[in-house]
């Protein structure tokens, strides 16, 4: 990712950071005041957002550290790992909350519906906003998205608490404020599920979701001269960078760098790959490189030369 974008994106966490603490004091304390379980859940779920926009601002500034002799590939791996927390601490808290509203469906509580619509709208547009702040960086970068995930998640969440608040005032339904605070539980659970399964893969060194390690293979085997592949390893250096290692099994050729430069530029094109250290290992059993097409050598003989024997 460019320096300016990440200059773009430290405004991005530093606005919705302030946002979301001022909200979640809104809410905290008014649903303390009315005794409202779905707002202070969404409260308790706003606070962990605010430490997850944290930990991923800090995992995208370890991105720049820059690399040295005992860290050889800098900090970038700090974005896999927020990632990864980050997803962590959602689940943990979603068990939690559901746990609880499931023990208040047993004395359900008389709700503020008022309140709880007016505080949770408020939530909705603050939730709105920050969300689209990371909407661009989440199609490219696995710890934007988490963070555009989380903010993306809670706007709902805020929105269908206005609804438990409308439908308490229009019937009275006491058991609305634990059943929703359950349904936000089970609604970013599954929003969670696929954060956490993906970090948890790339901190494995999994093949990123989105390269084919066979498509990878066979455009090298497709290459001129190459005859085999072996040793192939691809792997995410970060959330937005891809690392690939691979030993070419190839005839003999000319040593020069134009077939690495190719295959380079071919796995930076195709697949997103832009770290990329090869090892052409000489082959005799590969077939020979075919010489490029050019004219004949009678062609670029003088006219008037006698042919050579």
């Amino acid at each position: 990712m460019a320096h300016i974008h990440q200059q773009h994106y430290d405004r991005a966490f530093a606005i919705g950071i302030a946002l979301n603490l001022g909200f979640v004091a809104v809410e905290a304390f008014y649903g303390w005041q009315v005794n409202s379980m779905a707002l202070l859940a969404d409260a308790g779920h706003n606070l962990s957002d605010v430490g997850g926009l944290i930990l991923a601002w800090a995992a995208m500034a370890a991105t720049r550290l820059q690399p040295n002799a005992r860290h050889t590939y800098g900090w970038r791996r700090g974005s896999i790992l927020a990632s990864f927390i980050n997803a962590t601490v959602l689940l943990v808290a979603m068990g939690s909350l559901a746990w609880e509203s499931i023990l208040r469906f047993q004395q359900p509580e008389a709700l503020a519906g008022g309140t709880v619509m007016v505080v949770a709208g408020i939530g909705v547009l603050v939730n709105t906003l920050t969300a689209a702040l990371f909407l661009s960086g989440s199609r490219e970068d696995l710890n934007l998205r988490g963070a555009f995930l989380h903010m993306a998640a809670d706007a709902l969440v805020s929105i269908g608490v206005v609804l438990a608040g409308g439908l308490y005032l229009w019937q009275g339904w006491a058991w609305i404020d634990p059943l929703v605070g359950l349904g936000i539980a089970v609604l970013i659970v599954i929003g969670s599920w696929s954060l956490f399964r993906q970090s948890l893969h790339l901190l494995f060194d999994g093949v990123p979701d989105h390269i084919d390690p066979l498509a990878v293979r066979r455009f090298l085997l497709a290459q001129p001269g190459v005859c085999g592949v072996h040793d192939l390893h691809i792997w995410a250096l970060s959330t937005a960078d891809v690392a690939l290692t691979a030993h070419l099994n190839m005839a003999p050729s000319p040593e020069d760098d134009t077939l690495l430069q190719a295959v380079a530029l071919g796995l930076r094109e195709q697949f997103g790959i832009r770290h990329t250290t090869l090892q052409l290992e000489r082959d005799m059993t590969c077939a020979p490189i075919a010489p490029p097409p050019g004219p004949s050598r009678n062609a670029q003989r003088p006219s008037g030369d006698p042919p050579s024997r």
